[in-house]
């Protein structure tokens, strides 16, 4: 289950963030992920599994390539593999999918996520070697609205 995001639920979304750290996420990116929040909150969500936040996912409309991007999405390692996270990205999709603007969906991930995205119809642009940080490769990937 999704719920949108409130400024109340940021340090439990810290706690899973750096639980992904360095494994999925670089240690700068949380810097980072905390700016996307203050920026970009209305259109973050957190992943609930019964009452408890477990991880979170947001999108957003880039006007310079009418593209939609999901973005910022981790679970807590407990709950990998349980479905939480396909929910997210339909949810985002679909969301995406209802605005007039979008013409492409774009995601930018890692090699760790590639076959995640790649069962969405995701297609690979590119890719490029220790783009977040030694070991995380980007991988660039666009399907069709």
């Amino acid at each position: 289950m999704l719920q949108p995001y409130s400024t109340k639920d940021t340090l439990i979304l810290i706690d899973i963030f750096n639980l992904n750290i360095p494994v999925y996420f670089a240690l700068h990116e949380l810097d980072e992920f905390l700016s996307y929040l203050e920026i970009k909150s209305e259109t973050y969500f957190c992943i609930y599994h019964d009452t408890k936040i477990v991880g979170g996912v947001g999108y957003d409309y880039k006007e310079e390539d009418k593209s939609g991007r999901i973005n910022w999405i981790f679970v807590h390692p407990d709950f990998k593999e349980k479905g939480l996270g396909k929910e997210a990205v339909e949810f985002c999709i679909a969301k995406l999918k209802e605005d007039g603007r979008v013409e492409k969906l774009i995601v930018r991930t890692s090699q760790l996520a590639y076959k995640f995205f790649k069962s969405f119809d995701y297609k690979l642009l590119k890719t490029e070697k220790d783009y977040w940080a030694t070991g995380l490769d980007l991988y660039l990937m666009e399907r069709e609205k």
